[in-house]
């Protein structure tokens, strides 16, 4: 059987998820490009083809995430305020948390002094996470009831910063996660948990 070439999106891809996996196992830090084109079993003139550095690698990360982000809130924005947009707002965040497993938001949890100096600048997540949690809800919402929101849609964040030295799957982390989303916010349950099953 003839191995079909990758195209340079699905190398970039691939530095991507081993890049993550080796800042998130041995640190950002200690983890040199030399290791991650061994890892990939490509030479460092290919890596660097599609990368001139770590940095570059973990901002093509940042940025990929981001503008994922973006269109669902510019898609968002443009529809009527509607339970069925709010669900797709809801499961389109999540997806992001739960994507590869936990994976990101391991990485960014092991590294987090080290990426202080790499996340794009002028309104980060947090400012992506306000304009989502107005998508979710409705007119008139006391501030209180933002903050559940907001609440929320940090569960699955604080799952993996709590599930820290627990003997825990990925699954049962979101589960435990779209347990706590669901009590501060009805319909969060469902929107985690089915993107985890895609995850």
């Amino acid at each position: 059987m003839v191995q079909q070439r990758k195209t340079g999106t699905d190398r970039r891809a691939d530095i991507r998820r081993v890049a993550l996996e080796l800042f998130t196992a041995h640190g950002y830090e200690s983890t040199s490009m030399r290791q991650i084109a061994e890892r990939l079993d490509i030479t460092k003139a290919a890596l660097y083809y599609h990368f001139d550095s770590k940095e570059a690698i973990v901002r093509g990360l940042f940025e990929e995430r981001l503008a994922t982000l973006d269109a669902l809130i510019e898609w968002a924005e443009a529809q009527p305020h509607t339970p069925e947009r709010s669900a797709a707002v809801a499961a389109g965040w999540f997806d992001l948390v739960v994507e590869g497993g936990l994976g990101f938001a391991r990485f960014a949890l092991a590294n987090q002094a080290s990426l202080r100096e790499l996340m794009p600048k002028g309104g980060g997540g947090l400012d992506r996470m306000q304009r989502v949690s107005a998508l979710l809800a409705d007119p008139g919402t006391p501030p209180v009831e933002l903050l559940r929101i907001r609440m929320g849609l940090m569960t699955a964040n604080l799952a993996v910063m709590g599930s820290q030295g627990l003997d825990l799957t990925d699954e049962e982390i979101i589960a435990a996660a779209a347990e706590a989303a669901g009590l501060l916010v009805p319909g969060f349950t469902d929107a985690i948990t089915s993107r985890a099953k895609t995850a």
